[in-house]
């Protein structure tokens, strides 16, 4: 019997998205908190003391303007821990320009295929990993340009790639977009249509693994 696609999200309620949607007897859904680090540790965890064939980081997320409207589902081809690096006089210095590693983790290409090839109407880029959600749209403006391909901010994929590379096991990112990335507006947030996004792209998860 094959090991099951372990999917890794960041609150409940998203775990209960994707488990509606789903393959119950192949696809094991776990949350693990909120950020990099706690996403990573729980991702860890979970590998160390089970077999998986794949991992996927899941859940709702912010969708940059003009690329990744509301209601859409987003595949990352890479995700990338967008903060991670130091702040200089003339910007920002990601962390390769301080020789310390990297903060762009690729998607398994075989699974993001897979994935692509069972979600048609999917949406593929970066997505960026922050431990800090974007609240201006000067900080928006600032990380669209910086990240051309970017197609939508969370917070835990990077963390959850991290864990994934670490433990030898294919990863990719799936995200359905509640909100647009900028100044903070709940009334217009459509956490619903997200949720509902997220259930529909689950049930072809374990397809797109095999």
């Amino acid at each position: 019997m094959p090991y099951p696609l372990l999917v890794v999200t960041a609150v409940a309620a998203e775990a209960d998205a994707v488990r509606a949607g789903a393959d119950p007897g192949n696809v094991v859904v776990e949350p693990v908190g909120v950020g990099p680090a706690a996403a990573g540790a729980g991702t860890a965890r979970l590998l160390a003391t089970g077999r998986y064939r794949a991992v996927i980081s899941a859940g709702i997320a912010g969708g940059f303007a003009g690329r990744a409207p509301v209601g859409s589902t987003v595949l990352g081809a890479r995700s990338i821990a967008a903060d991670l690096g130091a702040e200089s006089p003339d910007g920002f210095l990601p962390i390769e320009e301080l020789g310390f590693g990297s903060s762009v983790l690729v998607a398994d290409p075989v699974l993001l295929k897979g994935l692509t090839g069972a979600l048609p109407d999917a949406l593929a880029g970066d997505v960026l990993t922050l431990a800090t959600v974007t609240g201006t749209a000067a900080t928006a403006a600032i990380l669209a340009a910086r990240f051309p391909a970017a197609m939508a901010e969370a917070m835990e994929g990077f963390g959850v790639a991290t864990a994934a590379a670490g433990a030898g096991l294919p990863f990719a990112e799936l995200r359905t977009i509640s909100n647009p990335i900028g100044p903070r507006d709940r009334a217009a947030w459509r956490l619903k249509e997200a949720f509902s996004a997220l259930s529909t792209a689950s049930g072809a998860l374990w397809t797109a693994c095999g």
